[in-house]
Formats: structure tokens, C-alpha cells, sequence
């Protein structure tokens, strides 16, 4: 009977002879090792990005084993394409012909499955061992098709480094074909409300939400601060080391932080290449961003703009004042709060648990709520204050600063200067209000 099952494996790529921990899919009749091949191939990319493909795969298999007479590959790719979109559920009759029992899904997650599944078989094409052909494979695209590539080439261009040194010839070509199964149309939207924390409550979670009898949870303090007046992705925190945090030599009453690559990045102690190199050679760790989603110590890595050889980016605190209250606090946790690793047990990161290990986004996460809610608000991702939210309002401060579009870039450490846009995009409350001040 068929049946299908994601399970952790240790994959050991026989040309290299490394180990891969990675999301495996296993079948009645054993495992895929082909895919578990096609990730060990990728294994650059983040965990979540790994646990998406085998999602997108045993999504495929459970929809092949429902629907297993199709003449043509692309032909049951397009069905199943279709079925995600629109669910499997017949509800007049509240009943699955396909016994799948699927919800609709967004467009904008369906075209993601699409380019998994894409990824992977195109993956597959190219192996010696295969002769058949894609299973979504091109065609030649209309003269309408083929415009839309070409705009779409453009717009990519435009925004990549070097591009002068892309070839045109192999952009028309590319232009000039489309896929048989292709993704499905999602609507532009724009001027969506920016979700980001209450900037009149920021103050009241930091001095009333972590503290408890009298006593401030410095540890948490700090973490809120770089997140809302550093505008760190959460998980970048986790990176952090404690040697990362140092007084900034122009201004000696002052922060100065700097966010490392977890693996590239330079190590501590000079004797060893990178970060990787010192956590598997000096401790029990290995760099955050390598641990399965599924485990407690992972920690994503966005791949921000570095701006160092070093393989690191800085911290621009937002005020700038606020670089001196979150060295007095960092200073204060140090001092009076952080656990210091076991000698046995010994790791470089900046914030630690109550034993001295390093500490996890889900506990912060859970303190954060714990805060939030203290001071009288829901901790809602709509309402911008969950962990996020705290970026969202760096941004959003960023451009009320006066700071123009590059310069939120460099602040927000990303890669194309047009990603900040949905940090900075006026509400329509924004616009309304400026409309109103520009009658009277």
C-alpha cells in the first residue's frame, strides 16, 4: 500500500565523502536518493529552504499516488498545479475524490511549490542516468510571452552588480522559451499597512515588560534593542558572539556591533580560517544556520549585504543615541545576569539560558510575548508586535529620519536597494494625513 513519510537523514555524498544531515522522503518503496542527492548538491541553501523542497516533493508523490493515470508528466504537473490552488475538497458534498483532503492555497505558495518541483526534476534531467526528459519542460514562448521575459530580465538586471557582464545572447535565448506548466498570476499589491511595533510602546516594553520584582531582564533588553533600534532580523541575534560587541572606538561610551557570516566569517581566534573552522575545532557547536530547522539551537541566516572582507556587516542604531543606553544594559547583563558556558561545555555566543548554553529563538520569542502582553497589548503578527514587528518599525524610522532609499539599504543590510521598499512604503493613513496637511 502506498504511503509517504518525511524523516531526518544522514546523507553521505560518496564523491566527497561529507555527512549531510537533511529532510529525506521515504516511500514503500525506500527512500528518494536522488533528492536527498539534488539537496546535498544545494546544501549552501538555508534549512527552511531544504525543508520547503522535500515539502513540495511528498506533496507531489501523495498527489501522484491519487492520480496515477496520466499519459504525460507535464499533464499531471498542471493538474496537480490546479488542485493546489483551488483544494481537493468537494464541499456540496463535504467529500475527496482524491482523498487528499487540501485546502486552497495562495497563489504566491503554489507558484513556490512549482519552482521546487522545477528545481528538482530539472536537477534530475541532467544527470547521466536519466534519459527521460523534464517533467515540466520548455516550449517556445509567444511573442507576448517572450515581451514579459524580456521585462522580466530587465527588471532583474537592474538591480544586480555587475550586470554589465551578463550575456544578451543568452538572455534572448532564455527569452525566447517558457515552461508548458507555468506559474499562476498573483495581483500586485501595494500600500499594505506596514505591521510594525507601536513606536509609543517600545519604551513601556523595555522598562515595564521585562522587569519582574523590581529587577529588568537585561538579557531580553538587549536582544529588543538591536531588533528595533538595530533593525536585526531575530535570528541574526543569534549569531551574535560576545567578542562581536565592543566599545565603538570613536565614540568610547557607545556600542559597537558587528553581525558575522556564521560560517564565513572571521573567527575570534586568528589561528583558525573562519567561524565554522573554531566552532567544530574549540567547542561542541557548529554554526547556527547549519542545524536542522527542527532543532532548538537553529538559527537562519537571510544572507544580508556584508560590508567587511571579514565577512560581517555593523549594527547603525537608530537613534544613534541609543548605541550608549544599549552598552549601559549589554554592560548590566554581562555583569549581573549572563551564565557563563560550563568549562565542559564551552561556546562563544553572546546570550545565554539559565545553564549557560546558548540561548533559543523560541525562548526569546516566548519571553518577548510574556512582555508584550504584560504591558497590555496582544501579541499578534497583524498588529506588528511579535519580533518582527521590531524591524518594521527601524525601517519605518529610517525613512521619517529623512534617510533616503540607499542609505536604508545599507542600514537594513540588504542586497537590492528596492527590498527596503515594503519597510517604507507610506500607509494610507500616511497619505490620507499628508493630504490633509497639504489643504490647510
Amino acid at each position: 500500500m502506498p504511503f509517504i513519510k518525511k524523516i531526518s537523514v544522514n546523507y553521505t555524498d560518496t564523491e566527497s565523502g561529507l555527512t549531510f544531515a537533511l529532510p529525506g522522503i521515504l516511500t514503500e518503496k525506500g527512500l528518494i536518493i536522488s533528492h536527498l542527492r539534488y539537496l546535498a548538491w544545494f546544501n549552501g541553501k538555508s534549512e527552511s529552504w531544504k525543508e520547503r523542497a522535500a515539502f513540495s516533493l511528498k506533496l507531489l508523490i501523495e498527489y501522484i499516488n491519487s492520480c496515477p493515470n496520466y499519459d504525460k508528466a507535464y499533464e499531471l504537473l498542471k493538474s496537480f498545479r490546479d488542485v493546489l490552488l483551488t483544494g481537493s475538497i468537494d464541499y456540496s458534498t463535504l467529500d475527496d475524490p482524491l482523498d487528499l483532503f487540501w485546502k486552497p492555497r495562495k497563489a504566491s505558495d503554489v507558484n513556490n511549490i512549482l519552482f521546487h518541483i522545477n528545481s528538482y526534476t530539472d536537477f534530475l534531467a541532467l544527470q547521466d542516468e536519466y534519459s527521460t526528459s523534464r517533467v515540466n519542460p520548455f516550449k517556445k514562448a509567444t511573442s507576448y510571452e517572450e515581451r514579459l521575459n524580456w521585462c522580466a530580465y530587465y527588471n532583474k538586471q537592474k538591480n544586480v552588480f555587475l550586470n554589465h557582464l551578463s550575456s544578451k545572447q543568452t538572455a534572448q535565448i532564455l527569452a525566447q522559451r517558457t515552461r508548458y506548466v507555468q506559474n499562476i498570476s498573483v495581483p500586485k499589491v501595494e500600500n499594505e499597512k506596514v505591521i510594525r511595533f507601536p513606536e509609543k510602546q517600545i519604551e513601556n516594553l523595555l522598562y515595564l515588560g521585562f522587569e519582574r520584582s523590581g529587577n529588568y531582564d537585561f538579557k531580553s533588553q538587549a536582544i529588543t534593542m538591536l531588533l528595533n533600534y538595530g533593525g536585526l532580523r531575530k535570528s541574526e541575534v543569534f549569531h551574535i558572539y560576545t567578542s562581536d560587541i565592543t566599545l565603538d572606538p570613536n565614540n568610547q561610551d557607545e556600542a559597537l556591533v558587528r553581525v558575522y557570516h556564521p560560517s564565513n566569517g572571521a573567527s575570534p581566534d586568528p589561528f583558525y580560517k573562519n567561524r565554522k573552522e573554531f566552532l567544530l575545532a574549540e567547542t561542541n557547536y557548529q554554526p547556527r544556520n547549519t542545524y536542522r530547522s527542527t532543532e532548538r539551537l537553529h538559527a537562519g541566516w537571510k544572507a544580508p549585504l556584508l560590508t567587511n572582507k571579514d565577512s560581517f556587516f555593523e549594527v547603525f542604531f537608530n537613534p544613534p543615541e541609543k548605541a550608549k543606553e544599549f552598552l549601559s544594559i549589554w554592560v548590566n547583563y554581562l555583569k549581573y545576569q549572563r551564565v557563563e558556558p560550563k568549562d565542559t561545555n564551552f561556546h562563544p555566543f553572546a546570550f545565554t539560558n539559565k545553564t549557560g548554553e546558548p540561548e533559543t529563538i523560541k525562548n526569546f520569542q516566548r519571553l518577548h510575548k510574556n512582555a508584550v502582553e504584560k504591558i497590555g497589548l496582544t501579541c499578534l503578527k497583524e498588529l506588528g508586535t511579535t519580533e518582527h514587528g521590531h524591524r518594521h518599525a527601524f525601517g519605518y524610522r529610517c525613512r521619517s529620519s529623512g534617510l533616503d532609499q540607499i542609505e536604508i539599504q545599507k542600514a537594513m543590510h540588504h542586497k537590492s536597494p528596492n527590498s527596503c521598499l515594503v519597510y517604507i512604503t507610506p500607509t494610507n493613513e500616511d497619505i490620507r494625513s499628508t493630504m490633509r496637511k497639504s489643504i490647510t
